[in-house]
């Protein structure tokens, strides 16, 4: 999932950097979305409500 995070976040820095502001808006909500989903299943590892 990290990787997805990071291969979104270059799409959305070079996108930003050739003006194609819609495009870098999407890779970068795609990556908020994201990281929001990591955050929370590292929380639920961290605090034993899920165990693989």
């Amino acid at each position: 999932m990290l990787e997805w995070i990071l291969i979104l976040l270059a799409i959305a820095a070079i996108a930003a950097m050739l003006g194609f502001g819609r495009l870098s808006g999407i890779a970068l909500s795609g990556a908020k979305i994201l990281i929001i989903v990591a955050l929370v299943l590292f929380l639920l590892f961290a605090i034993g409500v899920i165990a693989l």
